[in-house]
């Protein structure tokens, strides 16, 4: 269900603007990593790959891809350690927003500074107020396939700037006697909405400078209905 994420996209994009900082090469991360298929593009750029990530089962699917150009790290994103300095920390698919409180972004922040190398570059995206207020809201989003189905139900809390993703899936399984069944699997995820003011701040209060804002994966201005939203900042 995640094909619909432009990965190669996104790593293009990536690549421009870390070659554009004058980094061509070296240690980069690659936080919240999941199943590595960013992490391998960025390799296939050249890099030298550190894939973060807290969650045993998409590490281990990570794994499975067998390339020895990349290691990965199972680790929480508040207090990690790469074991060197690094040109650069890169995160997508709004991992950023699955950190719930302020405090807890700021040691990501943090973390992100003290394994920068003094000019290394932090690129993240973020998913926007707007998409929370208006596009998530208190809305249902389904999908059938011949593979599978998900229903998606999204509750948002305002006040709380939390929004509540539970997830309902039908996977197809073949049976012994070859008819098709259908597993159903429930997951639930939190992500926070944060405002781009939040994020300078505690950028700047973790040692980072924050550079620039951009519609996502791209060089426009953001919008007053962008969805997702880049950042870009670096260590003094």
């Amino acid at each position: 269900f995640m094909d619909n994420v432009p990965y190669e996209v996104w790593g293009r994009y990536i690549v421009e603007k870390l070659r554009a900082n004058g980094i061509d090469s070296g240690y980069v991360v690659d936080l919240g990593c999941g199943t590595g298929k960013l992490t391998t593009l960025l390799a296939d750029a050249g890099y030298d790959m550190i894939g973060i990530d807290n969650s045993f089962d998409m590490l281990d699917m990570a794994l499975e891809r067998e390339d020895d150009r990349i290691l990965y790290l199972m680790q929480d994103m508040r207090e990690f350690e790469p074991g060197e300095k690094v040109s650069a920390v890169v995160s997508a698919c709004d991992s950023i927003n699955y950190i719930l409180e302020p405090e807890d972004l700021q040691a990501v922040f943090f973390c992100v500074s003290e394994s920068l190398k003094e000019g290394g570059i932090f690129i993240f995206d973020i998913n926007t107020p707007y998409k929370y207020e208006v596009l998530m809201a208190d809305n249902t989003i389904a999908e059938n396939r011949d593979e599978g189905s998900f229903i998606w139900d999204n509750y948002y809390d305002a006040d709380e700037k939390i929004n509540e993703y539970d997830l309902t899936l039908f996977i197809k399984e073949q049976s012994e006697d070859e008819d098709d069944i259908y597993k159903k699997f429930e997951e639930t995820h939190f992500q926070r909405c944060y405002e781009i003011s939040e994020l300078k701040e505690l950028l700047e209060q973790s040692g980072l400078v924050f550079d620039a804002v951009y519609d996502a994966y791209t060089d426009d201005q953001v919008k007053c209905d962008s969805e997702k939203v880049t950042v870009i900042a670096h260590k003094a």
